[in-house]
């Protein structure tokens, strides 16, 4: 395998984990359940383009907001790790659901685009990968994540009918086994760091 393949794959995958579009998926149909056509595309656009922005701003000013307030990215990646521990943890031992609050149309920011997407697992993830595989390669990785949420988004109804309340429930909690054995390996990175 190439080696620019290698590290791109090195980025995707936990990127992928991070921001769990099945899961994602699951949570937008019960959150848009009645909403027009029309306006799911609009959040759905305004949820990847904030998650998109704040991830972004993160993965600029990241280290410069550490510095100012005295942490390390071994600081962020033991403290990031323990977070996604618990976010993992809470999801692999609770019944998954996609039961949501019933809302209007303006979900797209808060809470979908931000801490959905955006979210501690994947500003956790894009400060590591920047030290691991590079700048260019995370953000390649990133706006591929990205495609496929809005691909997800856009098409959760097929979505949903193809893999049904079940099979979203059990990816949904594979991928949270892949977040917890990654916030371990961040964890012990942050820790040896």
């Amino acid at each position: 395998m190439p080696l620019w393949a290698e590290h791109f794959l090195k980025a995707f995958i936990p990127l992928f984990v991070a921001s769990d579009p099945i899961g994602l998926t699951a949570i937008f149909l019960a959150m848009s359940a009645g909403v027009p056509a029309a306006a799911r595309r609009r959040v759905a656009r305004q949820a990847t383009l904030t998650g998109g922005v704040v991830a972004l701003a993160f993965l600029f000013l990241g280290r410069s907001i550490f510095a100012a307030i005295g942490i390390t990215v071994s600081d962020f990646q033991v403290a990031g790790g323990l977070i996604l521990l618990v976010l993992a943890s809470r999801e692999l031992a609770l019944p998954a659901s996609t039961e949501s609050p019933k809302t209007n149309e303006d979900f797209g920011v808060v809470p979908l685009g931000m801490p959905l997407i955006a979210g501690p697992a994947l500003i956790t993830t894009l400060l590591v990968l920047v030290d691991s595989v590079g700048l260019g390669m995370t953000l390649l990785a990133l706006a591929a994540n990205l495609g496929l949420l809005v691909a997800a988004l856009f098409n959760a109804d097929k979505l949903g009918a193809w893999l049904g309340t079940t099979g979203l429930r059990a990816i949904s909690k594979i991928v949270a086994l892949l977040l917890a054995a990654i916030a371990v390996a961040m964890i012990r990175r942050g820790w040896a760091g």
